[in-house]
C-alpha cells in the first residue's frame, strides 16, 4: 500500500516540473513587437504627408456629421464618396468620441494597422510552413527587398514607404487581406500538408469547430466572406489582390471538389459582395467602371526594374515550389498578380498597378520559406542565402536606412523620408467648412485636413463629377493668372464663397485680399478676402 503510495506521488513529482515548465516565445513572438517598435518609432519622427491630408479630411467631415458627412475637401454633398469605408467611419467615431482632429486620428492609426499588418503577416506564414524562422525573414524581406530606387505609393509596404504609409486604409487592407489568406489557407488545406510549405497541422485545428466530413461549419465561410467584403469596402483595388491570393490558395490546396466543399466556397464568393453592397455611404460596386484616376496611376509602370528588382532574388524559390507542385498557391498567386498588372498597362487601366506592392509578396514569401529551412543547407541554399542577404543590405543602404537612422546621427547622407510643411499656422485661422484658394503642392493636399474646404478639389471622387472638379480647376487657375482682373477674380470668389488665400512666397496677394498670418520657414501667406 505504502509503494503505491509512493509511485504516485513519484509520477506526480515527476510530471510537475513539465506541466509548471513556462513555454518558450517563438522567434516570432520576440522579432515581430521588435520590428513594430522600429517601425512605429521611424514613422513617428517623420511629419505626415502626401494622401494623409486627404484622410484626415475625411476625419474631419465624420467628425462633423457621422451620418451624412460633406465632400471630404469641397463645399459639397458627400454621397457616394468612397472615402466614408468602414475604416474612415470607426476613425470618425473615435474623432468625435475623443474630440481628437482628424491629423491626429491618423496619426495613431499607423501604429494600430503596423498590428494588423504583422499579425496578419505572422498568421499567414504560419500557414505555409510550420518553420519557426519564417515569419520572421517575411516581414524583413517584405520590408527590404524592393529596389535600389525608393517606391513610395499607397499599399508599398517597403520600410521606407512605411514611415508615410502605415495609416493609410490600404494598410490597413493589406492587414485583413493576411489574415483572410490565413483562414482561406487553413480551410482549403482540410487536413493535408501544404505542397511545397513544408508541411502543416493536421486537422481543423484547436478551436475550430467542425462540420460533417471534418470541414468547417457553413458559417465560418460566410463570415470569411464578410472579411474579404471589409477588405473591399476599405480599399477596393487591394481586395483585387486579396481576392486573387484566395483563388491561388484555394485552387493550389483544396483537394476533392465534392458538392459540400464547392457549396462552402461559393458561400464565401457570394458573401463578399453581399457584404459589400449593405454598406450605406457608397456603392462599392459602382467603382469597377471607373476610369477617372487611371491617368495619375500611369507613373507606377515607369520605373519597374529600378523599384522592384530586388524581389526577383525570390524567384529561385518560387521555381523550387513549382518543380515541387504546379498548384502551389504562392506561385499561382504571383502569376495571377502578374496578369492584373499586365493588363493595366495593357488596358490603360493604370489602378490595377496598385497591387504590384502585393505582388512582389509571393517572391519575398516564398524566400523567407526556402530560408527558414533548418540546417544543414546545400550549397544552392547557402548560394541563395548569401544572395538574400546582400539584396538586404544593398536595398537598406541605398533607399530604406533613412527611414530609420536620423539625420543627426546619419554619418553617411542617406535619403531621408519627405517632411512637409505643416498649416496648423494658417488653419488657427480659418473657420471650419471656410473654403480656401491655394497655389501651394503642399498647401493644397494638407490644408482640407484641418478642416477648412477647398475651391477645387487635389483629387478625383465620385461623389463630385470629375468635369465639374476640371472647371473648378481651371477656374482657380484663371483666379491665380497673373492677367486675371479683379472682377474676373470676384466672379470666382461668389461662385465658390471663397474666404481665403493661402499662396506661396513667389505668388502676388491680390490688392482686394487683406494679409492675416505668415509663415516664417516656408513665406507662404495666408489672406482673407471677399
Amino acid at each position: 500500500m505504502s509503494a503505491g503510495v509512493l509511485v504516485r506521488r513519484t509520477v506526480r513529482g515527476g510530471a510537475a516540473p513539465h506541466a509548471n515548465r513556462r513555454r518558450r516565445p517563438t522567434p516570432y513572438q520576440v522579432a515581430g513587437p521588435l520590428f513594430w517598435l522600429v517601425v512605429s518609432l521611424a514613422y513617428w519622427r517623420v511629419p505626415l504627408c502626401c494622401d494623409a491630408g486627404q484622410h484626415a479630411a475625411v476625419v474631419e467631415r465624420l467628425a462633423a456629421d457621422l451620418l451624412d458627412p460633406r465632400h471630404p475637401t469641397a463645399d459639397l454633398p458627400g454621397a457616394g464618396s468612397p472615402y466614408y469605408s468602414p475604416y474612415a467611419v470607426a476613425q470618425g467615431v473615435v474623432a468625435r468620441l475623443t474630440g481628437l482632429g482628424g491629423w491626429e486620428v491618423v496619426r495613431l492609426a499607423g501604429p494600430v494597422n503596423l498590428l494588423v499588418l504583422l499579425t496578419g503577416v505572422g498568421r499567414f506564414v504560419r500557414v505555409l510552413t510550420p518553420r519557426p524562422w519564417a515569419p520572421v525573414l517575411a516581414p524583413a524581406a517584405m520590408a527590404l527587398l524592393w529596389g535600389t530606387e525608393r517606391a513610395w505609393w499607397s499599399g508599398y509596404l517597403g520600410l521606407m514607404s512605411m514611415t508615410g504609409n502605415l495609416a493609410y486604409p490600404s494598410t490597413f487592407a493589406i492587414g485583413l487581406s493576411f489574415w483572410a489568406w490565413a483562414l482561406t489557407g487553413a480551410r482549403a488545406r482540410r487536413g493535408s500538408s501544404p505542397p511545397g510549405g513544408g508541411g502543416g497541422s493536421a486537422g481543423p485545428g484547436p478551436g475550430r469547430r467542425a462540420g460533417p466530413g471534418g470541414l468547417p461549419r457553413p458559417a465560418g465561410y460566410a463570415g470569411l466572406g464578410v472579411l474579404y467584403g471589409l477588405i473591399l469596402l476599405v480599399h477596393p483595388i487591394t481586395s483585387v489582390a486579396a481576392a486573387l491570393g484566395a483563388v491561388a490558395l484555394v485552387a493550389g490546396w483544396q483537394r476533392g471538389w465534392r458538392p459540400a466543399v464547392a457549396g462552402r466556397w461559393a458561400l464565401t464568393g457570394l458573401a463578399a459582395p453581399a457584404a459589400a453592397a449593405w454598406w450605406p455611404y457608397f456603392d462599392v460596386l459602382a467603382l469597377a467602371g471607373d476610369r477617372s484616376v487611371d491617368a495619375m496611376h500611369r507613373r507606377l509602370y515607369l520605373h519597374l526594374g529600378g523599384q522592384f528588382w530586388l524581389a526577383l532574388l525570390g524567384l529561385p524559390a518560387l521555381w523550387l515550389r513549382l518543380r515541387r507542385s504546379a498548384r502551389d498557391p504562392l506561385v499561382l498567386m504571383f502569376a495571377l498578380e502578374c496578369l492584373v498588372v499586365a493588363y493595366g498597362w495593357v488596358s490603360g487601366h493604370y489602378t490595377y498597378g496598385r497591387i504590384l506592392g502585393l505582388t512582389l509578396v509571393p517572391p519575398q514569401f516564398a524566400l523567407a520559406v526556402e530560408l527558414a529551412r533548418p540546417r544543414p543547407w546545400g550549397p544552392r541554399r547557402r548560394l541563395l542565402g548569401a544572395a538574400a542577404a546582400a539584396g538586404a543590405c544593398l536595398g537598406f543602404l541605398t533607399v530604406h536606412a533613412g527611414a530609420v537612422v536620423p539625420r543627426p546621427l546619419d554619418p553617411v547622407g542617406f535619403a531621408q523620408p519627405p517632411r512637409w510643411p505643416a498649416y496648423g499656422w494658417a488653419a488657427r485661422h480659418i473657420g471650419p467648412g471656410e473654403v480656401v484658394i491655394t497655389d501651394g503642392y503642399y498647401a493644397v493636399h494638407a490644408i482640407a485636413g484641418y478642416g477648412p474646404n477647398l475651391a477645387a478639389p487635389a483629387w478625383p471622387d465620385p461623389a463630385l463629377d470629375e468635369r465639374e472638379r476640371r472647371r473648378r480647376l481651371a477656374d482657380v487657375r484663371a483666379f491665380l493668372a497673373p492677367g486675371s482682373t479683379r472682377a474676373e477674380r470676384a466672379a470666382v470668389v461668389r461662385r465658390y464663397h471663397v474666404r481665403w488665400l493661402l499662396l506661396t512666397r513667389w505668388r502676388p496677394v491680390p490688392e482686394e485680399a487683406v494679409v492675416v498670418a505668415r509663415n516664417g520657414r516656408t513665406g507662404e501667406v495666408l489672406a482673407r478676402i471677399g
